[in-house]
């Protein structure tokens, strides 16, 4: 029987029907939580070998970085250092970049707060091409348990949660095994009420109340939500960046609280993104080195 990515409810209905490169894709939504998800049994994206190879070709037509995505990465990159010299108060030691990509994101901490870092990233090509720049790199967060490291001070998982068949769960174990009981959690997913969202790879559309209500359940107390467009928007909120604390080993998690009206404030959030882009289209979407009108 299927569950729910978020809360493991049988309970759900059809939300939509769309194609993502050529593949026919149905996604749910849960009538305990409101989440909005596939199923990983039935996506091509919920098996792990997906990620080794098959991922990049299909998304990129290249196993290599692209230049449109090594500048995405960079300006990222920035923005998200910027965020976290705002919210800890001294340099993290020890970083963990999950999802790592190029490493582009490891490199921009390490040479922030002069930290040691590991990068976990399972796209081969990419693990090389991070690995080819001197950052440690492991092949899957499974790896990386298995290891039992040093806790890292600094977690990130930027744009990896809509991507995981169960967030919640491994969340849990990042918050037991890897991070430091006062470490942070950095996390960043594509916003539902801004961002297309659907996509092959996507197993679960986040929006900040269903994205809150992970990290709740996870074990952590947030300490701030932040909704965005950088670095591909001046004006769209596409984005959502959390940070969050791990909570003390044995705490409760608080009650489900359902989102409402899910289908209604993704209409309105995507006819508000229509007129934007038709009224001010170069604040909308920021040009790229090379090329222009793609949408990440």
């Amino acid at each position: 029987m299927m569950k729910c990515n978020l809360c493991g409810s049988e309970k759900q209905s059809v939300f939509d029907c769309v194609e993502s490169f050529g593949y026919a894709l149905i996604y749910y939504q849960c009538e305990r939580c409101g989440l909005v998800f596939q199923s990983a049994e039935q996506s091509q994206a919920g098996d792990p070998t997906f990620y080794a190879e098959t991922y990049r070709k299909i998304y990129q037509n290249s196993e290599m970085p692209t230049p449109k995505d090594l500048w995405v990465q960079e300006k990222r990159a920035a923005h998200l250092v910027m965020l976290v010299r705002k919210v800890l108060p001294e340099s993290p030691k020890r970083l963990l970049d999950i999802g790592a990509s190029t490493g582009t994101l490891l490199a921009a901490f390490q040479k922030a707060f002069g930290s040691q870092g590991v990068g976990v990233e399972p796209g081969d090509a990419y693990r090389a091409h991070a690995e080819s720049r001197g950052l440690a790199m492991v092949g899957s967060l499974e790896q990386l348990f298995e290891q039992k490291p040093e806790r890292f001070d600094l977690v990130s998982l930027i744009h990896v949660m809509e991507h995981l068949p169960e967030p919640v769960e491994t969340l849990r174990r990042i918050r037991k095994e890897l991070l430091s009981p006062d470490g942070l959690l950095l996390v960043e997913v594509p916003n539902f009420y801004a961002h297309d969202s659907y996509e092959l790879a996507h197993l679960s559309c986040f929006t900040p109340h269903t994205l809150k209500t992970v990290l709740s359940q996870a074990g952590f107390d947030i300490k701030g939500v932040l909704r965005h467009g950088k670095p591909r928007s001046a004006l769209l909120n596409l984005y959502i960046t959390a940070f969050a604390r791990p909570l003390p080993e044995g705490s409760l998690p608080p009650a489900l609280t359902p989102e409402r009206h899910v289908q209604r404030k993704r209409k309105m959030g995507l006819f508000y993104r229509r007129v934007v882009q038709k009224v001010l289209p170069h604040r909308a979407w920021l040009p790229l080195p090379e090329e222009t009108g793609v949408r990440d």
